[in-house]
């Protein structure tokens, strides 16, 4: 990697790890939009899976007393029903063109909520929550991003913002260790990408500490804009990394 390459690629990392660290989620969505200019797909998306072993495995861990199984069991059962659904359509499926798909539902969705932040929260029982998992998965298997369907989920729900990451959290861990087998056994793990792995971590785990430190400052609706501006500029990023691989030299 050159100057300029090195300093994307940790740039990207540290961003992704403070993302992650303040609102729970968009690690993956954060450094797509950077990495995909400069790394491959397959790269980009174990990187991601890899680094959120320690983003949701850290903010797990901290809101470990939080946690009910009884609420996480519909949507860590759905998804680890399409994780392997979405892998197989992967391999049959552009996932430029899925990642771009993402990306403008993001746009559609941040937008909206920015615009009209008022909403009825969405009342729903266990059935519900068990299709919303099997989505997650199987978006997660698609892109290699546990987070997307969870985190609307959740914003729908209108549950207050502990209660969202003490479910959003631990299902997307759940997503990511199942990728992440996944990938071992593709054979996506190569001594190059275990080099950059552990390149980039070191600034991917000074942005998580960073966010969760701030993470407690922050109001109710705060908390929502600061998701949805996430989501809106990660849909940006997706969208802009793949119009640049259409257009770039």
């Amino acid at each position: 990697m050159d100057g300029l390459v090195l300093a994307l690629f940790l740039g990207a990392a540290f961003l992704g790890g403070f993302a992650s660290g303040l609102a729970g989620f968009a690690m993956g969505f954060v450094v797509a939009g950077i990495w995909l200019h400069i790394l491959s797909p397959v790269q980009t998306t174990a990187l991601i899976v890899g680094y959120g072993l320690w983003t949701q495995g850290y903010g797990v861990w901290k809101l470990r007393r939080s946690l009910s199984l009884g609420a996480l069991a519909p949507f860590i059962i759905g998804g680890l029903v399409g994780i392997p659904i979405g892998t197989m359509l992967l391999a049959r499926l552009d996932p430029a063109y899925l990642r771009t798909g993402v990306g403008l539902l993001l746009i559609l969705y941040g937008a909206y909520g920015l615009t009209q932040p008022a909403f009825k929260p969405v009342k729903a029982g266990v059935a519900a929550d068990s299709v919303v998992g099997f989505l997650n998965g199987l978006i997660s298997g698609l892109t290699g991003f546990p987070g997307f369907v969870i985190t609307i989920w959740c914003q729908f729900r209108g549950w207050p913002k502990d209660v969202q990451r003490a479910v959003f959290q631990p299902v997307m861990l759940a997503a990511i260790v199942a990728n992440a087998v996944s990938l071992g056994l593709a054979g996506a793990i190569t001594r190059g990408l275990i080099e950059l792995y552990f390149l980039g971590l070191p600034a991917m785990l000074a942005g998580l500490w960073i966010g969760f430190k701030l993470y407690g400052k922050l109001d109710e609706a705060a908390f929502r804009k600061l998701i949805l501006t996430l989501l809106l500029m990660s849909g940006l990023g997706l969208v802009a990394a793949q119009a640049w691989r259409l257009v770039g030299p």
